[in-house]
């Protein structure tokens, strides 16, 4: 299997980031996992704060419609992470399919190509 493509699937179904480390580029994969990272703390905070202030905020009432209320107050927020997550998931897969590695395929051994050695 290309490196490509394996590094395509590492950052769609580990971790975006975790492709591009494959391929050595070690800070645009530490920028990626940081960024998803961040942003799934911001959602577990934001499920956390919204289920507090429908179960709370209500005066103690457990009505499903009136906790359904609640909770759709705090639906915008929630889309704007699942859309910044799924954009930065989606760029991860992408610029890992698409970018290429650190060596190419003629220089895994270190070695420098012909054609880029100064002519005289």
């Amino acid at each position: 299997m290309k490196d490509n493509i394996k590094a395509a699937l590492l950052s769609a179904l580990v971790l975006p980031g975790v492709g591009q480390f494959f391929k050595g580029h070690k800070m645009k994969g530490g920028i990626l996992i940081l960024a998803v990272t961040v942003l799934l703390f911001a959602a577990a905070i934001l499920a956390a704060v919204a289920i507090q202030d429908a179960l709370h905020g209500g005066g103690g009432t457990r009505d499903p419609v009136a906790l359904a209320g609640r909770l759709r107050k705090w639906a915008p927020a929630a889309l704007w992470l699942a859309g910044a997550l799924l954009c930065v998931w989606l760029y991860g897969i992408g610029d890992a399919l698409l970018s290429a590695g650190e060596k190419g395929p003629s220089q895994e051994d270190g070695s420098v190509p012909e054609d880029t050695h100064a002519r005289h």
